[in-house]
């Protein structure tokens, strides 16, 4: 606000006070020093100075092409610098010549030379070079005070030591700059290096409003580093914390100062054509237009600049603006990265860096520091895309974002629930489907899992998919839609549209997609969740699969169970960590009756491990339990959860159960009874399963030998499932039975061939 703004002007800077956030703005575009005050004398006295002038001040920014922002605890630094030299001048008067000499003598005009050159100059130019010339001064007068003869003169020198020298080192001693850097002083010669070990800036280019750490932490150990498609990823491991650093570097900070520039004007021309709240219903759109805006300014304004940009370069700076104006800004950066699983903006904004998990190292913190700005951009981006408000009368906004490559869960909350404003968490997820190839690739199951999994989806069955949060299972839900045969009808019902159906209607498969209103919202134009999976009921003959079972439409969910029982697959993902963790959940708190439970046939645990200390989490299936029809009240005290594979810590893997071993499954035999190649025979039943797993793996195994991950991804493994039954179909008319070897060897062929010409 323009009424919490004081403006100064000094040498090289105009210096700009915004009251409501306590930062001192330096605009030093005009000068030829860059912003640093580690770096440069001229920016460490115009910040000491500014100090002395708002007090009250906790951060401060250096702007020219890019913002240095020195944050509240590097401030307090040279806050206590400011405070001495107040404090010495204005109240001490040190330089007076009473301070300095009982009487006038000879050598008090070079005692106030030096006082005037300390606390006028050294102290906000190099407060380290004055800590140490003050040591030697000490010295000096210590031993002038040992060898002179003189009383009068020794007095002075006394008088001198006790009234100026040692209250002003005291003074200094007792600031945590001179306490951090003592050791380093011995020999110091008043090189600004040992700046650059104390001060660690923010930067910023001013294009952004989001805050970034350069440099990584202090005696942090690298342990790891990738790059991303616009960015590099260093993992540090931290001294004395058990959590992991990620420290992203962008490649909008590794442009030279023109580019800088450039991309600086090209903002403040294309923030004339801010996106309309109609434009965000067509984002692609929007991006496209933008782009092209800004792709043109860039070019007309390299010309007039006279400065040569590459194609290259031009649309590298073009993604850049977009991403900073029609964009998301920095939150496309984390989407960028498949180790993100999870990541966290608190309250209040602009105070703690971003928060992660990472699919290797799990927790971690960030190097990136969203401001309030950001967040207020994307709390008003995220309303009018869902459609859904997030205010004080409604505190939670529950939604989805989508940029290329990613997609994220989006739980935004502001006050009156969070008394400190706005706050974001976000689940990523893939833009294409999970598979699960992939799934065995990353251990979170095996293949004989994959393969009995498979099965039982071709067996039309109906499966709940139970953990914890953030253990994957919509994840693993949406690998299930892969492995339906594209010949079969699907309605989805999710509140947020976390399925990957845009990118399977893309492969041919026949999904009607609903919209239902959120459980933790009251969005009265949104059909309330139970409503919408009844009204899935009347859209004909179809797979069902509901985002996940949080409240009253449970009993809706169960009544299609019921109904669509051995017809087609129901499924769909419930917070629970064990089967009776989802029957307690289902009967006792969704009010569900115990004999409509019984209409589930297979609960699929999965969960997160952890390593012994404590620092790694995995992601693993851990049990594969079928729920049998035959009991009344307990299904654990009648046996009712039959487990068929159960994870071993020690193999991290899961293994078969004797049950599933011996063919004594209810749902698996269930399932042969009704297709005549397998009904009574066990033996043909398991064969089955195990060539389904054999395929899977086999995927893994080539995708590897290749080096084409895109053989585990959606559109070659749907391709190889479809080519798994016309293959079963050709050899069952062939040979009148199911001949595995040959279906497994006539799959194989067509495989290695398809392989060769794949991308």
């Amino acid at each position: 606000m323009v009424e919490n703004i004081e403006f100064t002007e000094k040498r090289d800077s105009i210096i700009k006070y915004e009251s409501d956030t306590k930062t001192i703005v330096i605009d030093a575009r005009a000068s030829i020093y860059a912003p640093s005050i580690e770096d440069y004398e001229i920016w460490m006295s115009t910040a000491i100075d500014s100090l002395m002038e708002y007090e009250d001040a906790t951060s401060i920014v250096i702007r020219q092409s890019r913002d240095f922002v020195y944050d509240f605890e590097q401030v307090s630094l040279l806050k206590e610098i400011a405070s001495i030299i107040k404090r010495f001048v204005k109240i001490e008067k040190l330089i007076s010549i009473k301070k300095l000499t009982p009487y006038e003598d000879e050598d008090v005009k070079e005692r106030i030379a030096f006082m005037q050159r300390i606390l006028l100059q050294e102290l906000r130019t190099n407060p380290l070079k004055a800590y140490v010339d003050l040591e030697r001064e000490i010295i000096k007068y210590e031993a002038y005070v040992k060898t002179e003869k003189d009383e009068k003169k020794k007095y002075s020198y006394n008088y001198y030591l006790a009234n100026a020298l040692l209250p002003l080192k005291n003074a200094l001693e007792k600031t945590k700059l001179v306490s951090i850097a003592k050791p380093k002083l011995i020999g110091y010669d008043g090189s600004r290096e040992i700046y650059r070990e104390i001060f660690y800036p923010l930067i910023r280019p001013n294009f952004m409003i989001t805050k970034y750490m350069l440099l990584p932490p202090k005696n942090a150990e690298k342990v790891y580093e990738y790059n991303l498609e616009d960015g590099k990823v260093e993992i540090y491991k931290l001294k004395d914390k058990a959590i992991h650093h990620y420290h992203l570097l962008p490649k909008e900070f590794n442009l030279d100062e023109k580019q800088y520039e450039i991309l600086e004007i090209a903002r403040s021309y294309l923030s004339q054509y801010r996106p309309k709240e109609s434009d965000f219903a067509m984002p692609e759109k929007m991006r496209k237009v933008f782009y092209n805006i800004g792709r043109d300014l860039i070019m007309e304004i390299a010309e007039n600049m006279k400065i040569n940009l590459s194609s290259e370069d031009i649309e590298r700076l073009a993604d850049i603006l977009v991403r900073y104006t029609a964009g998301y800004g920095i939150l496309e950066l984390f989407l960028q990265d498949e180790n993100v699983q999870d990541f966290y903006i608190n309250s209040p904004v602009g105070i703690t860096p971003i928060y992660l998990n990472h699919g290797i190292f799990g927790e971690c913190q960030t190097n990136i520091i969203p401001s309030r700005d950001d967040a207020e951009a994307w709390a008003t981006r995220f309303r009018i895309e869902s459609g859904r408000p997030l205010d004080e009368s409604n505190p939670i906004l529950d939604t989805e974002m989508v940029v290329k490559h990613a997609r994220a869960r989006v739980a935004a909350i502001t006050r009156n629930l969070s008394p400190d404003g706005l706050a974001f968490a976000f689940r990523r997820h893939r833009d294409k489907p999970w598979t699960l190839p992939l799934f065995i690739k990353y251990k979170m199951l095996n293949p004989l899992a994959a393969g009995l999994i498979s099965f039982i989806i071709d067996g039309a069955r109906t499966l709940l998919v139970a953990g914890t949060r953030g253990t994957g299972k919509t994840s693993l839900l949406g690998s299930l839609l892969t492995e339906i045969m594209r010949k079969n009808r699907i309605v989805t019902v999710e509140d947020t549209l976390e399925l990957p159906v845009e990118y399977l209607i893309g492969l041919g498969y026949n999904i009607e997609r609903l919209k239902a209103r959120s459980a933790l919202s009251n969005v009265e134009n949104e059909l309330p969740a139970d409503e919408a999976i009844r009204t899935s009921l009347r859209l004909g003959d179809s797979c069902l699969f509901i985002g996940e079972v949080r409240s009253v439409e449970a009993k809706a969910l169960y009544e299609s169970m019921r109904i669509g029982a051995l017809a087609n697959v129901v499924a769909g993902t419930i917070h629970g960590d064990s089967p009776y963790g989802v029957f307690d959940r289902v009967v006792n708190d969704l009010e569900v009756p115990k004999t409509s439970f019984k209409a589930t046939d297979i609960i699929v645990i999965a969960n997160r491990i952890r390593s012994a200390d404590g620092l790694k989490s995995l992601r693993r299936v851990l049990e594969i339990t079928e729920v049998r029809k035959d009991w009344e009240e307990d299904p654990v005290a009648e046996k009712g959860f039959v487990k068929l594979m159960e994870y071993n810590s020690k193999k991290d893997a899961l293994e078969p159960t004797d049950v599933l071993i011996s063919g004594e499954s209810f749902i698996i035999n269930e399932i042969a009874k009704r297709i005549k190649d397998f009904r009574d025979d066990w033996e043909m039943v398991w064969e089955n399963i195990l060539l389904r797993g054999k395929m899977k793996q086999y995927l893994v195994e080539i995708s590897e030998k290749y080096n084409k991950p895109s053989i585990l991804e959606a559109d070659f493994v749907v391709l190889a499932n479809d080519k798994f039954h016309v293959f079963t179909g050709e050899v069952l008319d062939e040979e009148g039975f199911l001949d595995h070897e040959r279906i497994f060897a006539l799959w194989k062929n067509w495989v290695d061939n398809r392989v060769r010409t794949w991308k």
